[in-house]
């Protein structure tokens, strides 16, 4: 059976497994389902979907909902992410416009008519 549409393939698996939560000689329980817990968190992310329309393979949304939100106060995706962007040859690095902040006198633009005080245009 081939990847699906989401999923990470062996060599992305590789590469963040080690330093997810869960393994053995890690306290608590063994993340045994950790791959498909991730695939199931990317299906939601990269699909745009509602967790609750989470396909079943992936488990209960309300339990991967809670467990993502669980890793994401504990600072795991931050972590992941930054060792994965620190690779130089990461040619897949994006940053959402999303999370970009303007002040909000950056929306009006330079140009057109001049107020100055009491509500009186300038003379040019």
């Amino acid at each position: 059976m081939g990847i699906k549409r989401y999923e990470l393939n062996e060599a992305q698996w590789e590469r963040i497994s080690a330093l997810l939560p869960g393994k053995s000689g890690d306290p608590g329980r063994t993340g045994s389902d950790n791959r498909l817990f991730v695939n199931g968190c990317l299906w939601v992310l990269r699909s745009g979907a509602h967790w609750c329309d989470l396909p079943e393979r992936y488990g209960k949304w309300k339990t991967v909902h809670r467990r993502f939100s669980r890793w994401c106060h504990a600072g795991v995706w931050e972590r992941v992410f930054e060792v994965l962007a620190a690779d130089r040859d990461n040619q897949y690095l994006m940053i959402d416009s999303t999370i970009v902040r303007a002040h909000q006198q950056a929306a009006s633009g330079k140009g057109g008519q001049r107020i100055r005080r009491w509500g009186v245009p300038e003379a040019d």
